[in-house]
């Protein structure tokens, strides 16, 4: 599926955002929380949904999902301040209120309707994961 807003299109087919001609890079979680915003742009989507739908459940702060939404809306130029594409309602949630059409896939060259039913499906792929070992320093003094 494609969509398209502004100058941008967010292809979830290709897992690629592009302004113009030029690929804007994206981390996966933020390509993936991008993709839930816009499927989802007829309501507010709360945290959980969020962390739900990017993070499959997993337990993350919050700084970390202001991190990913920061870097969305760096990605699409938006900001924190204007919210002209992904507003914030503080204690509610977030919305995707940009003028999003769904345009033609390049396999078949017609347009979708616009419905948001969610049936969209992504390729299952498997879960990264990853371990981090940093050091620690003892600043007690204490060898043990």
């Amino acid at each position: 599926m494609r969509y398209l807003f502004e100058d941008f299109v967010l292809d979830t087919d290709q897992r690629e955002l592009r302004r113009g001609a030029d690929v804007v890079p994206a981390a996966p979680q933020v390509f993936d929380l991008l993709d839930y915003l816009i499927r989802h742009r007829e309501r507010v989507v709360s945290k959980d949904d969020l962390i739900s739908a990017v993070w499959n459940g997993r337990i993350v702060s919050d700084a970390a999902l202001t991190t990913r939404l920061n870097a969305a809306r760096v990605a699409i130029g938006d900001d924190g301040d204007k919210q002209r594409l992904i507003k914030t309602l503080p204690r509610k949630g977030f919305r995707f209120v940009g003028a999003v059409h769904e345009g033609p896939t390049p396999d078949t060259g017609s347009v979708r309707s616009t419905q948001n039913d969610g049936s969209a499906q992504r390729p299952l792929a498997p879960p990264r994961l990853s371990i981090v070992v940093l050091p620690f320093a003892n600043l007690s003094g204490d060898p043990e």
